[in-house]
Order: structure tokens, then C-alpha cells, then sequence
């Protein structure tokens, strides 16, 4: 194998080790050589401070929700194309899901985030009141259209530098596809796309800089369609005649919502009536209920995943209807790596929050009244008010959690050491998945905030190619820690395909309308110079 030559001034040295059994030859280098390395990668995500800003802002413009990010996926893997990453397309069966490979030989370093958005939550950038682009369409109500800027333009500064010093290593990008659907990333896993992969690192949007390792408390969850099949007829001159596929949603969910008493505090689970029925004169012969269990650990979850389908068999025999039902998606409550943590954390702090404005902080002040935020964060007591101006520090697993939320990311951490980054480019104290989750995301802070996290992205990678020891050091945790007592057991198999038939209707309803709000960036510096917004715009015109 050829090694660099050393550059001036440093001293190179080397360590043989063998990597995954081939009798390859790696070289580790010393110190002075990857703070050289980082100084060039902090200096080069700088001067790509620019195309960051472009696809956060060109990604905020298509809005698109799960399975149904087309736009945005032929946009970002156009840009890896020509910064000469190799793409495969159409993974696990998903037409927006996408992998991205460039390099050869180990480390193999895997960098995901999230790309779809939020119905109804449609909203102008900069603007503190609602304001919607196209009213009634989907937006990125949680800041989704920033992440995949993160990790590839991280990954591009590291990749100037593997290929002029003559790294070994290979970056695999990939897309967290229906992520709000948690639709992707358990089928991933199901098909070996992350089997070769020695680490993962995900990024998401917070107002937080900052990594956790560890059990962060989240809630796992499975998303569960239960269909009825009844019989019409003429609702008025013959209703016994018909058997009413809404009567047994009806039933299930008064089920449900009494079965809830018995649940443990820590669950959370909600639905919504996909289908029920046509017209009222007509008793439906069809009708669908949409659920999400959510709960702390496997067991809960598959227990109250078994408890809907008995529930839901129990209403069909009342109402002698047929019940089937189908997972649209599912999610393992994540584990994080400790010392990726660490390492991630070591490197946020040297990166440090972005400076922020008074425009910002303005913006910031004005988002938080309209969305009457509370006064202290509810998870460590620390007041809300404008944009956080210092990092966290690292956090390990929670003592305790009442449950919440839930990530896909879930399913990948409990195959390959994984690290979640927190990158600060949203508005503190906002209620999540809401328009008003989008007023930031096209605007400095979101551009300011994307630059922060792929420093801290960039910095990272060169820690996991030039130091073995803190993958062996990941693996270890993996194995001895982690994944010593639990063991990862999806809640989908090969016969359950992806759910790519969600969110059609809508996108089919809206596109068009969104389209002419396309974000060009060859006309316009900024999206919001392209809509005509003064940064910040914090209350509605006289006359309004």
C-alpha cells in the first residue's frame, strides 16, 4: 500500500493492525497530522457555508412528506453525483430511498438524516405569525429540510481530504425516508444495507448542540392500519341489512381508550380514521383506523401491539365484519454509542454555538410568545428565552422517562454503533410538528446552525478514519454494553412491504401549488429574498 508522504513540519508514524481479517494495512496518524487535518476541514465547511444555505433552503421549498420526497431526493443525490459520490437507487423497495457510496476499504462510515415534513404546517420563513406558502400544504414543521446539508457537506470537506492525503475509508450517505411515518430505516436494516457499515452517524435538528449516548427516552413504537370489510346498504330503507365496517373502527377505538386505564404511564398511543365510509345514506362497507403503539421497551410494545389486534377482533365480531390489518412502520427505542459521544461531544465544543443576531434573537423572542412557550425547559430547568448561546454537555441514559416520541434511528443504533447530533438550527420551546416549527428553517438560524453541525460532523469523521482505537472502542461498547443483555428483534419481516402509498393523495393535491415556490438559487441569494420577506418580519402589516 502506498502512504502519504508526511507534510512539513509534522511527523507521521504508523500502526499495522489487520482490518476485518484481510491483512490490510492501515495507517494511523499522529497528532499533530489530524489537528492539521481538522483545521483544514473547520476551514473548508466555512467556504462551503454557501451551498449549505442553498440546500437548506432548496430542501425547506419542496415540502414534501413521506414516501413522497421526489424532489428533494433527485436534487440531493444530484449533488453527491457531482461532488462524485456513487448513488443507488430505489433501495429496500422505496422509490425516494437512495444510498450514496464514495471511497474504498475500511473504516466504513455510515451518515444519515431525515428528509420529509409535516402536513398542514406550510409557512413563510422569517415571518412570526402564520403565514402559509400555499395554504393547507405540507412544510417542514420540523425542520427536516436541514440535516441532509449537515452530513453532506461534513462528508464532502472530509473527502477533499481523504483523496489529497490518500485515506483509506469508505462514506456511505443515506436518507431517513418517512421518517414522521417511521418508514424506512427498520427495512434497511431488514434488507443488510447497513451489514458492512462500522459506525453511523445521524444528525437532527434541535435547538441543542450537543450528542448523547446511552438511552436517550425515547418511546419505540409500531404503526398498525386495521381494516374492516362489511357489507352496504341503503342506510335509511334497509340499514339491517348492512354491516358497518365504521361501526367496527367505532368499536375498536372505545376499546382501546378503555384499555388505556391499564396501561403503564410511559405509553403513548394515538390514531386517526383513515376511511370511514362515503356518504351517510350509504352504511360503509369499509372503513380503516391508523394507530401508533407506543411504548418504552420491546415487550411493552408488542404487548400493546398484540392487545389493538385482539381488541380490533373483538369489534369485527360484534359488528360481523371481517378485520385485517397491515404495519405501515416501526421504530426500537434508540441506544446511543458512548464513545462516538464522547468524541462528537469533544468536537461540538470546539466548534461552539453559532453567533447569533439581534435579528435572530429577535426572531427567536417573537417565535416563542406567538407559540407561548414555557419559561424553562421542562427537561433541565433552564430558561427559554431566544436562542441557546452555549453547548451542552455530554449526557448519558436518562434515570427515568415518561415516554415521548419516537426515532426509526432506533432500529439502526441496535445494529451499528450509532451517534445522534443534536445541531442547534431551531427556535427553543416550540411545540414540534407545527407550522410555526417552520418559521426558522429557512432563514440564518437554520443556515448558521447547519454550518455548526457539519463542522462537528467533519470533525467526527476524521476522528473515526484516523484513530482505530475509537471504533474499537465503539465496538466494545456495542457488544459488552449495549447489546449484552437485549437483543434486537424486528417488528417487521419480509412479507411486510413499504408503505410508499402514503402521503400520495396529498402531494398529488398540492404540488403543483408548491411548485412556482420553488427555491431558485441561481436568481435569488436566499429564500427569503426569493419571497420577498425582511429578515425578521415579526408582526403582520397595518391593514392586515
Amino acid at each position: 500500500m502506498k502512504f502519504p508522504s508526511p507534510k512539513p513540519g509534522f511527523i507521521l508514524f504508523f500502526v499495522f493492525v489487520t482490518i476485518a481479517g484481510r491483512g490490510q494495512v492501515a495507517a494511523h496518524y499522529d497528532t499533530a497530522f489530524v489537528e492539521s487535518l481538522k483545521k483544514q476541514a473547520l476551514a473548508s465547511v466555512d467556504n462551503k457555508a454557501k451551498p449549505v444555505q442553498e440546500m437548506v433552503d432548496m430542501v425547506f421549498s419542496f415540502g414534501e412528506l413521506g414516501f413522497q420526497e421526489f424532489e428533494t431526493s433527485k436534487y440531493l443525490t444530484g449533488v453527491l453525483e457531482k461532488n462524485g459520490f456513487t448513488v443507488e437507487r430505489g433501495v429496500s423497495g422505496i422509490p425516494t430511498a437512495w444510498i450514496a457510496r464514495w471511497g474504498s476499504g475500511s473504516p466504513v462510515i455510515a451518515l444519515g438524516s431525515d428528509l420529509d415534513c409535516i402536513p398542514k404546517a406550510s409557512q413563510k420563513p422569517g415571518v412570526a405569525y402564520k403565514s402559509p406558502i400555499v395554504d393547507g400544504a405540507p412544510g417542514h414543521g420540523e425542520g427536516h429540510n436541514s440535516g441532509q446539508a449537515v452530513i453532506i457537506f461534513g462528508a464532502i470537506a472530509v473527502k477533499e481530504l481523504m483523496e489529497r492525503n490518500h485515506l483509506p475509508g469508505t462514506l456511505i450517505i443515506w436518507p431517513g425516508v418517512a421518517e414522521e411515518v417511521l418508514g424506512s430505516k427498520a427495512w434497511y436494516i431488514r434488507d443488510g444495507i447497513f451489514k458492512s457499515v462500522d459506525a453511523c452517524i445521524f444528525t437532527h435538528v434541535n435547538s441543542r448542540f450537543e450528542a448523547r449516548y446511552g438511552d436517550p427516552g425515547y418511546n419505540g413504537m409500531v404503526s398498525v392500519q386495521f381494516s374492516f370489510d362489511g357489507e352496504a346498504a341503503h342506510a335509511a330503507a334497509a340499514p339491517w341489512r348492512g354491516k358497518s365496517a365504521l361501526d367496527a373502527v367505532e368499536l375498536m377505538d372505545v376499546g382501546w381508550n378503555f384499555k388505556r386505564e391499564h396501561l403503564k404511564p410511559t405509553q403513548r398511543s394515538h390514531y386517526v380514521i383513515t376511511d370511514g365510509g362515503d356518504q351517510p345514506n350509504v352504511v360503509p362497507s369499509k372503513a380503516s383506523v391508523w394507530y401508533y403503539f407506543r411504548e418504552r421497551t420491546y415487550p411493552d410494545i408488542l404487548s400493546m401491539y398484540e392487545a389493538g389486534q385482539r381488541i380490533a377482533q373483538g369489534a369485527a365480531l360484534m359488528t360481523d365484519t371481517k378485520m385485517s390489518f397491515r404495519i405501515l412502520g416501526a421504530a426500537w427505542p434508540p441506544h446511543f454509542n458512548k464513545p462516538l459521544a464522547e468524541a462528537m461531544t469533544a468536537n461540538i465544543g470546539r466548534v461552539g454555538m453559532p453567533v447569533w443576531t439581534d435579528a435572530d434573537q429577535q426572531l427567536a423572542r417573537a417565535v416563542q410568545k406567538l407559540v407561548e412557550a414555557p419559561k424553562v425547559d421542562f427537561e433541565d430547568g433552564t430558561p427559554i428565552d431566544g436562542l441557546r448561546t452555549t453547548v451542552d454537555a455530554l449526557k448519558g441514559s436518562v434515570p427515568f422517562s415518561m415516554g415521548g416520541g419516537s426515532d426509526d434511528v432506533g432500529d439502526i443504533s441496535w445494529n451499528v454503533p450509532t451517534i445522534q447530533l443534536f445541531y442547534p438550527a431551531n427556535i427553543p420551546g416550540t411545540k414540534g410538528h407545527h407550522w410555526a416549527d417552520a418559521i426558522a428553517m429557512a432563514t440564518p438560524i437554520a443556515h448558521k446552525g447547519s454550518v455548526a453541525g457539519a463542522k462537528a460532523v467533519a470533525l467526527t469523521l476524521i476522528d473515526l478514519i484516523t484513530n482505530p482505537a475509537l471504533l474499537d472502542s465503539a465496538k466494545a461498547y456495542f457488544t459488552n454494553v449495549q447489546t449484552k443483555d437485549v437483543h434486537y428483534v424486528s417488528f417487521i419481516t419480509e412479507k411486510d412491504p413499504p408503505s410508499t402509498f402514503l402521503n400520495k393523495a396529498t402531494m398529488d393535491k398540492y404540488r403543483d401549488q408548491m411548485r412556482p415556490f420553488y427555491y431558485n438559487p441561481a436568481k435569488y441569494k436566499t429564500y427569503l429574498d426569493q419571497l420577498g420577506i425582511i429578515y425578521p418580519t415579526l408582526e403582520p402589516a397595518a391593514g392586515r
